[in-house]
């Protein structure tokens, strides 16, 4: 009988680690808390303005950019006088104009968002077409809501003189004042110099002195990074190795940032890594201790939440449904988080 026992056992932990046992069926859709709305039944990649009355998105992954009034709930095409328009991400500056962020055209999933992905312009007049801003770049990009600032990565796949592997962020500005939008002021701030850690650049805090980024890492683990603009100083604010911590938006308070993470896993099961996500609230501590689940998506089949960004006055957030099998940044509508 031991024995047997010892068997049904092992057999157990090994369900929870298939995640078989531990996830439910359905949808996390169909059992939304009362501080959790559903805002749109499509798109991805949201990013609220900086006053708070306007989510821009995109429609689709190589797609076209979305705006929607939270006031009105009526949505508008940004990129529709674009025949075949591709972009991956569209962000509000404090201008009011917007950046784009994807290929001029689609060739393959990796080239279009890796050696062909790079910056863009668009004007907030109805009717705007986006410039060029001449500048390859590194999946997202951190973009102040207090100032002209922005902040992007780039690997060896944009950067020819960057060796095999390595990556680095820089920090610029975008300048209206010569009638042509231009990046000026660029500065490299941090380096890496192989795939021990390729950089992602996420949110300015603290008047634009401090920034947080990702550090991808081999085996699909990731750390929730910060630096300090003034001293240089980096510091790993997940210390989670062997997990996967991908920060995302942040806090007004520069206090708390919210990160993709896949610590449920250790009580669900399943396959850590980007994949099993769901979105956590983090304190900027440096301890690696302070970790709150926000999300739960992830409790179902085949489900998770992504891409969470935060409102300046810290009412709300918007994140958005998205599903384990698919490639990051994909979504299936954009939801609205009430906090208490």
């Amino acid at each position: 009988m031991p024995r047997m026992r010892s068997l049904i056992t092992l057999v157990a932990f090994a369900l929870i680690a298939a995640g078989v046992e531990e996830r439910k069926p359905g949808s996390a859709l169909d059992h939304l808390p009362l501080n959790i709305e559903m805002l749109t039944h499509f798109g991805e990649r949201a990013d609220i303005s900086p006053d708070n009355q306007r989510i821009a998105f995109m429609a689709k992954s190589f797609g076209d950019a979305m705006l929607i009034d939270l006031k009105t709930r009526q949505i508008r095409c940004l990129t529709c006088n674009v025949p075949g328009a591709v972009f991956l991400r569209v962000m509000h500056l404090v201008s009011g104009d917007y950046i784009l962020i994807g290929p001029d055209h689609f060739e393959n999933t990796h080239i279009s968002r890796a050696r062909d992905n790079e910056l863009w312009f668009l004007g907030k007049d109805p009717g705007s077409k986006p410039i060029k801003l001449n500048q390859k770049m590194n999946e997202g990009a951190a973009i102040s809501k207090k100032s002209m600032k922005i902040s992007f990565a780039e690997t060896s796949e944009q950067a020819p003189d960057l060796a095999e592997g390595a990556s680095r962020l820089s920090t610029a500005e975008i300048d209206l004042s010569g009638g042509e939008p231009r990046i000026i002021n660029k500065k490299v701030v941090y380096e890496s110099k192989d795939k021990s850690c390729t950089l992602e650049a996420q949110d300015f805090y603290d008047d634009d002195r401090e920034m947080t980024f990702t550090c991808y890492e081999p085996q699909n683990r990731a750390s929730a990074m910060g630096i300090d603009l003034v001293s240089g100083a980096v510091t790993n604010f997940s210390k989670a190795p062997a997990t996967y911590n991908e920060v995302e938006g942040i806090f007004p308070d520069g206090l708390h940032a919210a990160v993709e993470a896949d610590r449920q896993c250790e009580q669900l099961g399943g396959t850590p890594g980007s994949g099993n996500i769901d979105i956590w609230k983090l304190r900027l501590d440096g301890t690696g201790k302070d970790f709150t689940r926000l999300t739960f998506f992830n409790d179902y089949q085949g489900g998770k939440a992504s891409n969470p960004v935060l409102s300046t006055d810290g009412k709300f957030m918007a994140f958005q449904a998205a599903k384990t099998t698919d490639a990051a940044g994909v979504g299936y509508g954009i939801l609205l988080y009430w906090f208490k």
